[in-house]
């Protein structure tokens, strides 16, 4: 008997974790997972050519809900996946991540009587204010099976009262998609693609409201990112939001004069080879904070909180603000790279027990049926 399992994908973090998933449940034999991708994100270099890299089929579902606000986004998906789930229903649903889609499936998915998944369940920033920390809450409280990357999100599903056999411990995912595609990334050379030195250039990405949505929260950092591209090249892919902002204060200008180099979003594989690559990463990310830490890259967070703190705990993130980004950035540049171990089940192996724990919630033991 095979079960089908839904796997909903929204953003760009969330089509690396569905797709390491996807292709474990394709491999047993007694799953048949079906794409459903809702449309959150519509730039193709930040949906459909990161499936292609991480050779993933056709969405099976395509929502196309596309931009909003939260309430009209949350609203669509809700709409439009209980007419998917009514009509095509699965045995298990599993939501990622922090998104809109996510809790908005999650509370359909549950209200239709659907046994829900939350993958990377757990994470806290105890910040209020980020919509993403009240879709990890909804979907928490919501879900029947949380999986957790971390000892953190263990100790705070515990702390919310959460019951422990709701909870299993997977890891993280985000290390399967790397290495999925690591044997395509030397041979990707974005950084040679782009006249710059291994280890001799950085990375940006901001995209987070509370950096980019007003000219007085994003001027200083972009201040301290022109100052900082005279340190090292700066490549900064840029999200649409971001993009948008920065012509519309008329901030880009002052970023070119500087020197940083502003390109389009970059697909996953390209992305990848290019921070394989850099001597640091500036970000308000938060899968970005964990792939540095796996890859041993000095990490400078531009926010006040994290709910990742094992990548500062274990890792190589630091959260800074825009004022002491340049003294931070001396300072991991000039800094010792030391080996560091990498957290516990950051291994690649993250999809398969999945699949495992999937077999053992249905009864089937580690056995394909």
């Amino acid at each position: 008997m095979t079960s089908r399992v839904h796997l909903i994908a929204a953003a760009r973090p969330n089509f690396m974790k569905v797709a390491p998933l996807y292709h474990a449940l394709t491999a047993a034999g007694d799953f048949t997972p079906v794409l459903i991708h809702t449309g959150q994100h519509y730039d193709a270099n930040m949906s459909d050519d990161i499936f292609r890299d991480l050779s993933l089929p056709a969405p099976d579902h395509h929502m196309g809900v596309g931009s909003g606000s939260h309430a009209e986004q949350t609203a669509g998906v809700m709409v439009a996946y209980e007419k998917i789930a009514s009509e095509d229903r699965p045995d298990w649903l599993v939501v990622v991540g922090d998104v809109n889609s996510t809790a908005a499936c999650a509370l359909t998915g549950t209200k239709l009587h659907i046994p829900t998944v939350h993958l990377e369940a757990g994470l806290r920033s105890r910040d209020r204010a980020m919509p993403e920390e009240l879709n990890r809450l909804m979907t928490d409280v919501l879900a029947d099976v949380l999986w957790t990357p971390s000892p953190d999100a263990d100790a705070n599903l515990a702390a919310e009262g959460i019951p422990a056999d709701r909870i299993t411990r997977v890891g993280n995912i985000m290390m399967d998609s790397l290495e999925l595609i690591r044997p395509r990334l030397d041979a990707v050379a974005a950084a040679a693609g782009m006249d710059l030195r291994p280890g001799h250039y950085g990375i940006v990405t901001l995209h987070r409201p509370s950096n980019v949505d007003t000219e007085a929260m994003l001027s200083p950092i972009v201040d301290a990112l022109a100052e900082a591209a005279q340190r090292l090249p700066l490549v900064f892919p840029q999200h649409p939001r971001t993009a948008a902002r920065l012509e519309a204060f008329g901030l880009k200008g002052r970023l070119e004069r500087a020197g940083v180099r502003l390109v389009p979003p970059q697909s996953y594989l390209p992305f990848m080879s290019l921070m394989k690559d850099s001597a640091i990463v500036i970000t308000d990310s938060g899968g970005l904070q964990e792939e540095t830490t796996y890859l041993g890259i000095p990490c400078l967070t531009l926010r006040d909180n994290t709910e990742r703190p094992i990548t500062i705990d274990e890792g190589t993130n630091q959260l800074v603000k825009a004022d002491g980004l340049v003294a931070a950035l001396d300072a991991a540049l000039s800094a010792d790279r030391t080996t560091r171990s990498k957290p516990e089940f950051w291994d690649g192996e993250t999809a398969l027990r999945c699949v495992e724990d999937l077999r053992r919630r249905a009864g089937r033991g580690n056995e394909p049926a």
